[in-house]
């Protein structure tokens, strides 16, 4: 359903702007499902998690572990329930963990190192792991979001060791741990997911 409205919403206005191609077509409607569909997923998230009494603290792992997120990319589900209810366990998961399971002293801090050096490795070898449908092609963006990814990654592991309170210490050092397995070949083989870079040059070069 949300396909059919962004798809009709995107050739209403090519329509009504003829210099517009594909390619920009393509954007645009990338643009109307984030509008149409990532926002009300955004909502809908925080209202299970306000029903599991973790709301405050999924949004605290909606918003640290996202910027990391969006430089390190990560799998997509193929359906919006899909989507809605993989989103829901991820960030609310982080939450109910770091709410339960509460990591201190020598255990926290190798856990976070082991997360860090895991992160980085992971990052060296699949950030930025794109889609099919959102291909990262340009060499000088992938390069950019990589290098962004692992400062990223290290300054949150840093605000982990020195805060104060553990659990949101916690929630991001299982937000860097999940987010790095998200991104990870065996994360993309069991949601049938490929990375998006990797199948538009292995078109071009059939071409």
């Amino acid at each position: 359903m949300v396909d059919k409205i962004c798809d009709y919403l995107t050739n209403k206005i090519r329509k009504e702007n003829q210099e517009i191609d594909d390619g920009r077509a393509e954007i645009i409607n990338f643009g109307i499902h984030l509008i149409i569909g990532e926002i009300p997923k955004f909502f809908i998230i925080m209202g299970i998690a306000y029903l599991l009494g973790i709301l405050d603290l999924t949004i605290l792992s909606y918003f640290l572990v996202l910027p990391f997120r969006g430089a390190s990319g990560g799998f997509h589900l193929k359906t919006h329930i899909g989507c809605i209810l993989g989103s829901v366990a991820f960030f609310s998961g982080i939450a109910l963990l770091a709410k339960y399971i509460i990591l201190a002293d020598i255990a926290k801090y190798i856990l976070t190192f082991v997360v860090w050096g895991f992160g980085m490795i992971m990052v060296k070898l699949y950030a930025p792991a794109d889609t099919e449908s959102i291909p990262i092609i340009s060499k000088k963006e992938r390069k950019n979001k990589k290098i962004l990814s692992y400062i990223l990654l290290t300054i949150s592991i840093i605000i982990s060791l020195i805060i104060k309170n553990d659990v949101i210490s916690n929630i991001i050092v299982y937000g860097m741990l999940f987010q790095s397995i998200s991104i990870t070949r065996i994360a993309y083989k069991l949601t049938k997911n490929k990375y998006g870079h990797e199948v538009y040059n292995a078109s071009e070069s059939l071409a």
